[in-house]
């Protein structure tokens, strides 16, 4: 059965801290998060800039002045002008397509060092306008005099201003992904309630988590320039006194009338940036520098968008677990991401039923049950946040950080993204 031999070494994550779209990061691009936790991760790691070989960086929403993201990266933080740098961009999956894509470079003996991650800004959103007006806007820069500037827009209506803003939805199914997430919760029976109580615990582990100091190793302090009069040290999302009886009390979001899924229990629009310095084991080794944990295998699967949308990730888990040769009960640490607390339940639920093991995945067995306890011990997606092509990144560092706590020899992660995609990741420690 295949498996990375020798082993790719995650030496160190790091990130800014997450913060709801239009407030901390408001004026800044995904590419100024990026270099700021690249820079703080070459700086913090120690790691001789000349020992990089590339910079692989996931992103969802481009900038169309700089779409390959992490060459930009590379130019913007004084790196070797020799590094490449590509970008990756599979929704959610980004910073983890990002990250296997580097550890496939060293595991085939291409590279030997690689700084992987991802960047999102959904406070800088590329606004479009309609394709009357883009295509009078592109005939009038053709003009050659003042008359055919003015005459390129003779046949523009006011219908034709308003922008036309991007939306989380997907292209094939016409859904966007609350009403993907309502579904499954409908289809598979998960409660608001259990939803409510889900998204509690998230907040709650976050913010024990942030009180403990557990998160000092794996989060930068960011002084937003450009007039650096904001330091921004810790999550802003993170709702420590937040209590059952308020989250019951916020109304549904998606489907108003019969719905279950709410601004508390699903995710919030985030921006932020997250980053990991991969090794081989042999450099690690040579340079005298223990790494956090070790990528054992990963598997990426996909499902029909008009079945359960945002259940890719039982899709990949079995593989994840085979190529890895270990079982679901031998996870001590599970990061799983938290679009929705409808998605992760379902997802649980899923795991565990031999029926979709049989009917969906072609097995005779259930994959197994998962301790929710176990399950996002420092909080996830919903309480932390979510910048799409960073959170991979984060998920990953937190594993490995926690590995490190607890002594636990394996770690798992999922993400589920657009278009019924998963990803499943095992991670170990040395």
């Amino acid at each position: 059965m295949w498996q990375y031999t020798p082993r790719v070494a995650v030496i160190q994550g790091i990130r800014t801290p997450f913060a709801k779209s239009g407030t901390h990061y408001a004026h800044l691009s995904a590419l100024d998060l990026g270099k700021l936790v690249v820079s703080e991760l070459v700086e913090r790691s120690g790691i001789d800039p000349n020992d990089i070989q590339d910079v692989v960086f996931g992103n969802v929403i481009p900038s169309v002045k700089a779409p390959n993201i992490a060459r930009e990266i590379v130019l913007g933080t004084g790196l070797p002008r020799k590094i490449p740098g590509f970008t990756v961009g599979e929704a959610c999956a980004s910073a983890n397509q990002a990250i296997t894509s580097a550890a496939d470079m060293i595991f085939r003996g291409y590279a030997d060092t690689v700084i992987a991650g991802g960047a999102e800004s959904l406070s800088d959103v590329p606004i479009l306008f309609s394709k009357n007006f883009a295509e009078a806007l592109v005939a009038s820069s053709k003009g050659k005099s003042m008359g055919a500037k003015l005459g390129a827009f003779k046949g523009i209506r006011l219908k034709d201003l308003a922008p036309d803003a991007p939306a989380i939805a997907e292209s094939t199914t016409g859904l966007t992904m609350g009403e993907s997430a309502e579904k499954m919760a409908k289809e598979n029976g998960i409660s608001r309630e259990a939803q409510d109580r889900f998204a509690l615990q998230s907040h709650h582990r976050a913010a024990a988590a942030w009180a403990s100091g557990r998160f000092k190793n794996e989060v930068m302090t960011v002084v937003v320039p450009p007039k650096f009069d904001n330091v921004v040290e810790a999550d802003n999302i993170v709702r420590a006194d937040t209590t059952y009886e308020q989250m019951a009390k916020l109304k549904p979001v998606f489907d108003r009338k019969y719905g279950t899924i709410t601004a508390g229990n699903a995710s919030p629009l985030t921006d932020g940036a997250a980053a990991v310095l991969l090794m081989s084991e042999d450099k690690a080794k040579a340079l005298g520098i223990k790494p956090i944990g070790f990528l054992k295998s990963y598997a990426y699967a996909a499902t029909d968008p008009f079945d359960q949308l945002l259940q890719g990730p039982v899709f990949a888990l079995p593989t994840a677990l085979e190529r890895a040769k270990v079982k679901l009960e031998e996870i001590g640490v599970i990061e799983m991401h938290e679009a929705f607390a409808a998605q992760v339940l379902s997802n649980i639920q899923w795991i565990g039923s031999k029926k979709v093991a049989e009917e969906k995945l072609g097995r005779n067995e259930a994959i197994g049950e998962i301790d929710p306890e176990k399950i996002n011990r420092t909080g996830g997606s919903i309480a932390i946040g979510h910048p799409f092509g960073a959170t991979g990144a984060r998920i990953i560092t937190s594993v490995c950080n926690e590995l490190q706590v607890t002594g636990e020899q394996y770690g798992l992660v999922t993400v589920c993204a657009a278009g019924g995609i998963g990803v499943a990741m095992v991670l170990e420690r040395e």
